[in-house]
């Protein structure tokens, strides 16, 4: 069976370019790449040529994930892969697969619409380093587990396992928690590499395709800084610091220019090798600012 690796990259659709190029320089430390085309700028967080791009558009949403598979041959084994199971894709052409920086792109859709890219060999510009856009201690913890994990909107949680489960990840509910409305959500959380996942669903409706983004930084001051710089700017706070109890990691939730979550933290363990669930988080992780998806007190 072939596996997805990581997530490589992600595009966002924005409506307002120059608020994210603030914000993602000012409050989280992201730097910002320019290309070549005016509708979108890219944002770098190591070496590779981006991990985000920014999209100008009539709406703020996720746009697509790229999952990343080790090299040609798994590139091409994944297509059969598909094709075995059933799924619908196609091989984007030179082009396409030169826009996004990789060797190799497939596009699909997984079974709650949200656009898939499975990809091989990114563009990694080793010259060139990444520097922050503001001044941090540390860097953002990527490597081999990616850019970090995010929660999307799932239409039928069950299909959206079996399907995630082919693309090679593990996992299951991680979490029992009351919701006010009186049901338990039972989100889902799987991993492909040793971060502790890169993938959740299951948190019930959703307006957008994406509940939250978290990214990880390697030293824990630089997310105390990134705190006092959100709390200094006005912007909201869903969740406040707090410590979870799947991947122990310190965060916080606080919105983005385009209205969904940011999480960022520190201290993430790795992927557990049997599974568990919990019934809230360590401590901390207080509802603040309503409206965002996360009124749940952990």
């Amino acid at each position: 069976m072939v596996k997805v690796t990581e997530v490589g990259y992600m595009g966002f659709n924005v409506t307002d370019l120059n608020a994210w190029r603030e914000f993602a320089t000012k409050c989280v430390g992201l730097e910002i790449e320019e290309g070549d085309s005016d509708d979108r700028f890219y944002l770098r967080m190591d070496t590779h040529h981006y991990r985000f791009a920014i999209h100008q558009s009539n709406e703020d949403d996720l746009a697509y994930t790229g999952w990343r598979v080790s090299g040609r041959e798994e590139f091409e084994a994944m297509q059969q892969q598909l094709s075995d199971a059933g799924v619908e894709y196609q091989v984007a052409s030179e082009e396409d697969a030169e826009e996004r920086c990789v060797l190799g792109l497939l596009t699909l859709q997984d079974p709650s619409g949200n656009a898939v890219e499975i990809f091989y060999a990114p563009q990694v510009d080793v010259m060139k380093p990444f520097h922050p856009g503001r001044p941090m201690h540390g860097k953002f913890l990527t490597g081999d587990q990616g850019v970090g994990h995010f929660i999307i909107r799932s239409m039928d949680d069950e299909a959206m396992y079996q399907f995630y489960s082919m693309l090679g990840l593990r996992g299951s509910a991680e979490y029992k928690l009351k919701l006010p409305n009186g049901m338990t959500a039972k989100p889902t959380f799987m991993s492909c590499n040793d971060r502790q996942h890169s993938l959740a669903f299951g948190l019930g409706p959703m307006e957008k395709r994406i509940n939250h983004l978290m990214l990880e930084y390697t030293e824990f001051d630089d997310l105390g800084l990134a705190h006092d710089t959100i709390r200094q700017e006005g912007i909201d706070v869903a969740m406040q610091l707090g410590k979870h109890s799947n991947d122990q990691a310190y965060t916080f939730y606080f919105a983005t220019p385009s209205g969904w979550l940011l999480e960022l933290g520190h201290g993430a363990r790795h992927t557990l090798k049997d599974q568990e669930y919990y019934v809230g988080d360590v401590f901390g992780h207080r509802p603040e600012a309503k409206g965002y998806g996360m009124d749940i007190d952990l």
